[in-house]
């Protein structure tokens, strides 16, 4: 192409940026690398096709403003529960970090590349970021334990802010240079870091107040009034204290996560795919105005530093900020381990290259080219060994296993009996106070609750959840219940209890293979738990010895051998594995059911399990062999 056009290079970045991150996951490598590659190759240094260039000042204003709204994503999903838990390392991990970041990297780039001392602390102050963008996907694919988790996130978000602020501190130090700049530059910081956190406060307190009055916002406005309101409190804070925007929209999005407002998981939605687009522009942009030959002359030393801020600086850099807090040395590890670099150094050390150049003080291009080369080696880096560190420091969580029951009623606590008779741990989810003090009783762990709430699920520790098992009477309940634990955590199984089979999300759900249909077929679970209470529900154990054949004039419709409310088929037994019974679950010779029968008409559910091939089995059932 002889002439690229600035909206080309936009719409190409933004198609190549989503395709390249659905690419990597589906090859389940660190989205970066990929965008990296791409940018490259897309660039003037390979096909020509996207020119940053182009697009003049508009770049810098159009990169500002994505990365604040993918900074308030970020703060979105911080609990400030857990950051209170954790807050001295966090403190001092965004405090004192950045300025051991600085120093060190700075120390590493005079003595590998020999640069002046003015520039190699204005390298140790782009790197002293960690991303939200690459942080956050690798701790939730890792699945670790919930402190590192906090601790690495929370410092993912939080740092960005502060360390662009002290980036641009040195960079304005650089070009001023003189003890009165610096004097200036100390009462610049504190007026950014005081200002943002303010208005960030307020900001995010006015759109959760905003979001919280009924009526007072149209529905369906909701996300794009929140994604206005970010934009405009970054631009408000840039024009009244510069660079304070980005603490300010970072806080204002932990503010409104924790207000927990009517449309919370539809905000984080619609964050999450809005920030995926964006961050996959940024990189391709970015990564298309770097010049290889750029990289490539750093050699051997350009390596050198990246080797010192892995192995020798990160490591200081945690060992200080966890000095007297509780985390244990596996944690500490990890956290010294995990250090990608993010969306917030690349763009930086693009603004800054440009400046330092315009500026006439020269070295601008090969500062961004030692940033990307960082940011391609940490990312790469952290893709690739995080999963075998944090095994290896016992930082993983066990595998998923736990069944967690929506409804600590009848069914669901025979139910849970039968499963934990088989070795699966259960946990109950129900905001009725009799039902969870009968399941306390019973033993089962209960949490009290709105199950529909993050918080909730989060307490349930849902990231060790293997099975979901909506029970409750309500079968829409059952259904949104299910379907949050598989967007939200990933669980991989899922049942519903089912009355009517035609209503509510049940149908779309079974016809797309994301539940199974509980029990052997349609059950009133609301009798069920008064029968349970009035002790009228026993639980007896058959098994399956197939079909018997029947003359066709003794043959019953299949709906007189249905149970209708006389039992219910709890779980089978197939070789070494108890399964929550399901409409999908097609019985085989020799399975053991457990059934919970209604006392009084026993008789009559046990000849109804015999004419569907269940022969009654006295006392417990067998071992599983």
């Amino acid at each position: 192409m002889e002439a690229v056009s600035p909206a080309f290079t936009v719409v190409l970045a933004l198609a190549v940026g989503i395709a390249t991150q659905s690419m990597a996951r589906h090859l389940r490598i660190p989205g970066i690398v990929l965008l990296l590659l791409a940018g490259a190759a897309l660039g003037p240094d390979g096909l020509g096709w996207v020119e940053p260039r182009a697009l003049g000042e508009s770049l810098f204003t159009l990169v500002d403003l994505a990365v604040a709204v993918i900074l308030f994503e970020g703060g979105l999903n911080l609990e400030i529960a857990s950051l209170r838990r954790q807050q001295r390392p966090i403190r001092l991990l965004v405090t004192i970090g950045p300025l051991i970041t600085i120093l060190g990297g700075g120390l590493a780039c005079r003595l590998a590349l020999g640069w002046p001392w003015m520039a190699s602390l204005l390298f140790g102050g782009l790197v002293a970021v960690t991303g939200p963008t690459v942080v956050t996907p690798l701790v939730r694919g890792l699945r670790l334990r919930p402190r590192v988790a906090t601790v690495l996130e929370a410092e993912g978000v939080l740092v960005d802010p502060i360390g662009a602020i002290l980036a641009v501190l040195l960079l304005e130090l650089a070009v001023a240079g003189g003890a009165e700049s610096m004097a200036g530059g100390a009462w610049a910081l504190v007026a950014r870091l005081s200002f943002g956190t303010l208005a960030g406060g307020i900001g995010g307190l006015a759109l959760g107040a905003l979001l919280r009055v009924r009526r007072l916002v149209p529905e369906g406005y909701e996300n794009v009034l929140v994604l206005s309101g970010v934009l405009l409190l970054f631009q408000s804070c840039e024009e009244l204290v510069s660079h304070s925007g980005l603490l300010a929209v970072a806080l204002a999005g932990v503010t409104v996560g924790n207000l927990r407002t009517r449309v919370d998981r539809d905000l984080r939605e619609f964050k999450e795919e809005l920030t995926a687009l964006l961050i996959g522009m940024l990189f391709v942009l970015l990564a298309a105005d770097v010049r290889l030959t750029e990289v490539r002359a750093l050699g051997w030393r350009g390596i050198a530093v990246v080797g010192a801020l892995v192995i020798a600086i990160r490591p200081l850099c945690v060992w200080v900020s966890t000095l007297g807090s509780d985390l244990t040395r596996g944690e500490r590890g990890l956290v010294a381990w995990i250090a990608p670099r993010g969306i917030v150094a690349a763009a930086v050390a693009s603004i800054t290259a440009v400046t330092l150049d315009a500026a006439g003080h020269g070295g601008g291009a090969e500062l961004r080219a030692l940033v990307f080369l960082t940011i391609a080696a940490t990312v790469l880096l952290a893709g690739l060994t995080a999963a075998p560190v944090a095994r290896l420091l016992g930082q993983q969580l066990p595998g998923r296993e736990t069944v967690a029951i929506l409804g600590a009623q009848g069914l669901g606590l025979a139910l849970a009996r039968e499963l934990s008779r088989a070795g699966n741990p259960v946990v109950f989810l129900d905001s009725n106070p009799e039902s969870s003090r009968r399941a306390e009783e019973a033993g089962f762990p209960v949490v009290f609750g709105n199950a529909l709430l993050e918080r909730t699920l989060l307490r349930a520790r849902f990231d060790e959840v293997a099975t979901v098992i909506g029970l409750t009477p309500n079968q829409i309940l059952n259904s949104v219940f299910v379907s949050r634990a598989r967007d939200q955590f990933r669980v991989e199984r899922s049942y519903i209890a089912i009355a009517r089979p035609d209503a509510g999300l049940a149908p779309e759900l079974l016809q797309r293979e994301e539940a199974g249909a509980l029990f052997e077929g349609p059950h009133d679970v609301e009798r069920w738990d008064v029968r349970a209470r009035h002790g009228d529900l026993v639980v007896s154990y058959f098994q399956y010895r197939g079909r018997p054949e029947e003359k066709e004039e003794d043959a019953k419709p299949e709906e007189d051998l249905a149970s209708g409310e006389r039992f219910v088929i709890l779980t089978l037994r197939r070789a070494r594995q108890v399964l929550p019974m399901s409409w999908q679950l097609e019985p085989r010779e020799g399975d053991v059911a457990a059934v919970a029968i209604h006392r009084p008409e026993g008789d009559a559910a046990r000849a109804a399990l015999r004419a569907l091939g269940w022969e009654p089995l006295p006392g417990d059932p067998p071992a599983a062999s």
